[in-house]
């Protein structure tokens, strides 16, 4: 087995070969040269499907194994990754707990209310007002909020007659807001209501409202907004333009239109922003219907004084447009006193002409100019075609003329329309003097023109001037005519009729019985066809050119894939006035989505006919919301997949799966649980391809049940492919950081009889190493082995210098033989692993043989083989080794990589080699510029380690050019020349660093102020703190405890607190000592409530007390006479696990006794006793020499005295000398 193979010792001469599928591979040892042998015969090896003992090996067939079984065992092991018992209530039972949540922002507010048992509202007013004067960022902690929140329900639940002030509630709800607690905010002013607290602050209920917004609950918002109309408040333009902004794009229309209303009415001064926000209000109306209501909008707009926007005014004429009501546009437009633009007024004039006819159309035409329209060629061209329609010809003409008055060039598809009309009219000879007319005005006919001319001339019986139509299309190359074709026939072609059913014949009998028509000649002729569906066709090309059918053209040429020219058509349609239809606009639709064109043009298609989209079929949307989250549109697929929703549309599992990787690669966990779940229920089940892919999106967002789920439905429906989907959902958990996951999946496996392969193994190993739990990966590795598996190439090169590190040198050898190939890349990439563990692990001899070994087998070292070579020796203190590998390194021209700088500066400074270090460094900045400043701050950091007096002067020619040093070289230039005494060196690059605004570290801070609180500079220390703070120089992590000490023995309390609170709010806590030496300095002062507020927070922060801080509040107490604070003080200390001293029991007992309270005394006597302390004789008599005072007689029983002498040992001592 492979297992024994890795187990074979290395001073075997050779060893076995291996009784399994692998027993072709022998490891041989030459001189201390490891490499694999020669293959062995074929025919020794062994059955793959028994092992050495003859017990069957389990394979990994999975078709028997239940997959929901093993799924639902792993979901329960591993339930608690995505489930939590509850959110913590933001309410909790101590005050304790929520002080401490602020201390941090506010230690000096908190501390001050640590150890009140009741708060008043002007308390929780101050509590709220620090914190927020405090907090320096303004990004809000939603936990220090939580705190805060607390604080304010504790304050409220202590007493029933509790009211907080006015303002607090107001600086309470404004930071729940900011941090989303919504629900907390409408409680809170439900609960000041009922107190009756009216909060009459518009700001509050406005940002309500738009935090609710924010997270999409509309009917909330709304409702917020009906209780501010209710109590007289006037929401905020922001508010407004959010709550409107949300309500368009959720298509609220009569709530969005109220609330519109409400703020036109408010008087607001709308910037031309703000302004677009009302003209996306009006076209939710009209394209809803509600013309009504966006026209009033518009008149309370102009009643500000406010100029409405064209777009709004173009879309209420829209609006009246559709629904046909051509008097109240009128109306509306005298109204505006102005126009609609030519698109609008197009529209308008092509619906007027199809639905009333071109009189009524002219009349209107004639209104709208009176108003200011400008009409354009396209204007005319309308109705030029519907008078063509209508059989007026003479009143087109009219048209025509009038558009060459204005000096405005007709449009093709006008003259297209005369022409047929003067076909219909039998006026075919003066078609060509219109043809001619359209070509002098520099209007180029194209296969439409041409269309109309060769369908009238065939109309009309006039083949000989369709033959010369056809020759004009051949000129014009809009076809090709050979000399073979009949030119009729071509003509026929063109006209998509069936040459070979039509004949033109001569007439040959007397009488001409049969003739239809003469030619030039005099020749009597007549069709052999159909002549009802010849004259069908031609009428029918003759009356569709008289108004364009834009419908067909884009329809026709989506079928044939050319969707830019179906793009165009579109534009032409808007110009014509038409809509596309929906069978032409689902084409369109279909082509853009299947093409490779800009999914602009889908989202710009979708917003200039949104009511088409709400219309189109399930099979056009589900492609459309496809390619909308291919492309990374995701929001606008959400949208339009909930209305397909609303609609009961039927939706594939493509389109799921497309929206669920979208939504892994650019939503939020929330969206994709809300339509994993919708999928889930329509039985959503995604293409093995598809679902590969979504396991491992799943698992980059941490949804693992998901992932679990979506795991077994593939399992069960793809059983062909088990292996294969388990083996990609193992990878995909074990670069996520889930290997334990991925090894209880295969657990699952093998308790149902079956082993995963090789793959999934190197899956587990890779993912264990890459979570740095190398044991795991040793043992999964110890597995594969006694499975006859080896690893996969990437896991082993991840494993042997595992190995090497454990002191597994043996497996790591064998591992790198039994993985080598006789590829070549294989077989370097393990020994470059083992190279690696070698040179990690010390062993640079046992590297340098196999160095050689790469060598000899043709094995070209690269730049990382003599990386790992130069760090061996450098750790091995080689420098003649590594100055050779260096000379090696140049001559090959391979790089030096920071590795190696960094490895080779460490040994040469440190065998003090600066010359070839300096050298190094200038071939460094020659060859790699832009690492200038590493190669700097490797030398600065090597030199420091080694005391090199270099050391200052390339800092600050490092710093002369504008390179910024590593923070750990500034901290450690300035501790060396604070700890040499040279403070006025140190000050002048902190001032350098002050100048580019650079951090000061806890070391360089701690290095400079020590240095001067030593020379008894204690301004100047505490001027450079002032400095650190008013310019932000400080970090993070900044630590004073040191400081704090020395202040505090320096007589500046002020400034060690300030010390130890600038630690607090930066989130570090001071140590125990730090504590200790503020209150210790605060009871020599005889503060003492002071001292206490720092002791109680000392205890809440989990630190221990010295014994001396201890004895010194409680000396302290009995000095001042506050013997309860001390004897409360004493016996908190006793619960704690503290033994208190001899000094404060006698201390106390003092005291006790002064105030003659025996009882007292005689307890804390017994106390003092149990905690092993014998009282001195003076206290015994003090206490003795009081008892004249007590009336306390020993009659039988043991009185005060008896007790005493007893509990002190003297009773003990009498009866035992008696006995004596």
């Amino acid at each position: 087995m492979l297992q024994s193979f890795l187990n074979a010792q290395l001073q075997k001469p050779n060893i076995k070969q291996v009784g399994s599928l692998f027993s072709h591979f022998r490891v041989s040892i030459t001189k201390n040269r490891f490499f694999v042998s020669s293959f062995a015969d074929p025919s020794s090896q062994s059955s793959p499907s028994s092992s050495e003992n003859g017990e069957a090996i389990k394979t990994n067939d999975l078709s028997a194994i239940d997959c929901s079984s093993i799924v639902k065992s792993v979901i329960l092991r591993y339930s608690h990754l995505w489930e939590t018992n509850g959110v913590k209530p933001l309410a909790y039972s101590s005050l304790k707990e929520h002080i401490l949540g602020i201390s941090d922002i506010s230690p000096e507010t908190a501390r001050k209310f640590r150890r009140v048992s009741q708060l008043k509202p002007e308390d929780v007013l101050e509590i709220l007002l620090g914190f927020q004067f405090r907090r320096g960022n303004p990004q809000i902690e939603p936990g220090n909020v939580e705190s805060l929140w607390g604080i304010f329900k504790w304050a409220s639940d202590q007493n029933k007659g509790f009211k907080h002030l006015p303002q607090s509630c107001k600086i309470m709800a404004s930071m729940l807001i900011q941090v989303g607690l919504l629900r907390e905010v409408e409680s809170l002013l439900a609960e000041m209501e009922t107190r009756g607290i009216l909060l009459d602050s518009n700001e509050i209920f406005s940002n309500l409202v738009e935090g609710y917004v924010g997270v999409c609950e509309s009917e909330r918002a709304i409702s917020v907004y009906d209780q501010m109309m209710g109590r007289g408040l006037v929401p905020s333009l922001s508010c407004y333009n959010v709550l409107i902004d949300h309500l368009v794009q959720t298509n609220e229309t009569q709530s969005v239109f109220r609330v519109c209303s409400d703020l036109v009415e408010r008087e607001f001064e709308l910037s031309p922003a703000k302004m677009a926000n009302l003209d996306n209000v009006i076209k939710l109306l009209c394209r809803d219907g509600k013309i009504q209501e966006g026209r009033s909008l518009v008149k309370k707009v102009m009643g500000l004084g406010l100029t409405p926007s064209s777009s709004a005014i173009d879309e209420i004429a829209n609006g009246y447009c559709d629904k046909k009501d051509f008097e109240d546009a009128l109306s509306f437009f005298a109204e505006m006193n102005c126009a609609p633009n030519v698109i609008v007024g197009n529209k308008i004039m092509h619906s007027l002409c199809r639905d009333f006819g071109t009189e009524s159309a002219d009349l209107f035409l004639q209104e709208l100019e009176y108003l200011g329209f400008i009409a354009d060629e396209i204007t005319f061209g309308i109705l030029i075609s519907w008078c063509c329609r209508e059989g007026k010809l003479k009143k087109a003409f009219i048209y025509l003329s009038e558009i060459l008055s204005r000096n405005l060039k007709p449009d093709k598809c006008s003259y297209n329309a005369i022409i047929s009309g003067v076909f219909n009219e039998g006026l075919w000879k003066h078609a060509q003097d219109i043809l001619h007319e359209m070509v002098d005005m520099g209007i180029k006919p194209d296969l439409s023109t041409f269309r109309v001319l060769l369908a009238g001339y065939c109309k009309a019986r006039r083949f000989d001037e369709a033959k010369e139509t056809v020759g004009e299309m051949v000129n014009y190359g809009l076809i090709q005519l050979s000399s073979q074709e009949d030119p009729l026939s071509k003509a026929f072609t063109v006209l998509e009729l069936d040459t070979l059913a039509i004949r033109v014949k001569r007439d040959n009998d007397v009488g001409f019985s049969k003739t239809e028509f003469f030619d030039n000649l005099g020749n009597g002729l007549y069709l052999e066809t159909d002549l009802d569906e010849y004259e069908k066709r031609v009428t029918e090309i003759l009356e569709d050119s008289v108004v364009p059918d834009f419908h067909s053209l884009v329809t026709r040429a989506c079928s044939r894939g050319d969707v830019k020219t179906a793009l165009v058509m579109v534009d032409e349609v808007a110009r014509w006035g038409q809509g596309l239809s929906l069978y032409s606009f689902s084409a369109l639709l279909e082509g853009l989505c299947a093409s490779c064109f800009s999914i602009k043009a889908v989202t710009g298609l979708l917003d200039k006919m949104p009511k088409l989209v709400s219309q189109v079929d399930d099979e056009t949307l589900n492609l459309l919301v496809q390619t909308l989250c291919k492309r990374g549109l995701i929001g606008m697929g959400e949208m339009i997949l909930n209305g397909m929703l609303q609609r009961h549309l039927s939706i594939k599992s493509e389109t799921y799966s497309d929206l669920l990787a979208g939504l892994c690669k650019k939503g939020n966990s929330s969206s994709i649980q809300y339509w994993w779940v919708l999928a889930r229920r329509d039985k959503w089940l995604p293409e093995p391809r598809n679902g590969k892919v979504l396991l491992g999106c799943l698992c980059q967002k941490k949804l693992l049940k998901e992932a679990l789920e979506l795991l077994e439905s593939m399992m069960v429906t793809y059983p062909r492919l088990r292996l294969d989907v388990c083996n990609v959902f193992l990878e995909k958990l074990c670069c996520t950081g889930f290997t334990s996951i991925a090894h209880a999946l295969m657990d699952e496996f093998l308790q149902q009889g079956c082993s995963l392969d090789h793959t999934a193994h190197s899956y587990l190993m890779t993912g264990f190493c890459k979570e740095k739990r190398f044991e795991e990966a040793f043992t999964v590795l110890e597995s594969m082995l006694a499975k006859n598996l080896v690893p996969c190439l990437d896991a082993s090169i991840l494993l042997i210098p595992q190995l090497c590190r454990a002191n597994r040198v043996e497996k790591a050898i064998a591992l790198k033989n039994l993985s080598s190939r006789e590829e070549s890349m294989e077989s370097f990439y393990v020994h470059s692993a083992l190279m690696k563990g070698f040179c990690k692990t010390g062993r640079i001899r046992d590297a340098a043989i196999l160095f050689q070994d790469m060598l000899s087998k043709g094995l070209i070292p690269d730049t990382g083989i003599y990386d790992m070579l130069v760090f061996g020796f450098c750790q091995a203190n080689n420098a003649q080794k590594v100055n050779e590998l260096i000379g090696v390194m140049m001559r090959k021209n391979l790089a030096f990589s920071i590795s190696v700088y960094r490895d080779v500066v460490r040994l040469l400074c440190r065998n003090g080699m600066i010359r070839p270090l300096l050298s190094l460094k200038e071939h460094m900045l020659s060859e790699n510029n832009f690492l200038s400043l590493v190669v700097y701050n490797i030398l600065i950091f090597h030199l420091f380690r080694t005391g090199n007096s270099l050391l200052v002067k390339y800092l600050t020619g490092m710093i002369s050019k504008d390179f910024r040093p590593s923070r750990h070289n500034l901290r450690a230039v300035i501790s060396c020349l604070c700890d040499s005494g040279m403070s006025g060196k140190a000050l002048e690059l902190s001032r350098e660093m002050e100048l580019r605004g650079w951090l000061h570290g806890s070391v360089a801070q701690n290095a400079i102020i020590g240095c001067l609180l030593s020379h008894g500079k204690l301004k100047e220390a505490e001027s450079f703190i002032d400095r650190m703070v008013e310019k932000d120089l400080i970090p993070d992590n900044i630590n004073y405890d040191g400081l704090i000490k020395r202040f505090c023995h320096h007589g500046r309390l002020i400034k060690a607190v300030e010390l130890l609170n600038t630690m607090l709010k930066k989130g570090n806590l001071p140590n125990s000592s730090s504590y200790d030496s503020v209150i210790q300095s605060f009871c020599k002062l005889n503060r003492l409530d002071e001292a206490m507020d720092f002791h109680s927070e000392m205890l809440d922060r989990k630190l221990r007390p010295s014994i001396k801080t201890w004895d010194s509040l409680a000396q302290k107490f009995c000095h001042h006479g506050r013997t309860a604070e001390a004897e409360s003080l004493l016996f908190s200390m006793i619960q704690k696990g503290e033994t208190p001293t001899r000094e404060m029991y006698i201390s106390l007992i003092n005291r006790v006794r002064f105030k003659n309270d025996l009882s007292k005394a005689s307890e804390l006597l017994q106390a003092m006793q149990r905690s092993g302390f014998a009282p001195d004789f003076g206290t015994h008599w003090s206490l003795i020499s009081n008892l004249n005072c007590s009336k306390e007689k020993d009659n039988g029983s043991r009185g005060f005295l008896s007790r005493l002498l007893s509990d002190s040992g003297f009773s003990q001592r009498n009866k035992s000398s008696k006995q004596g």
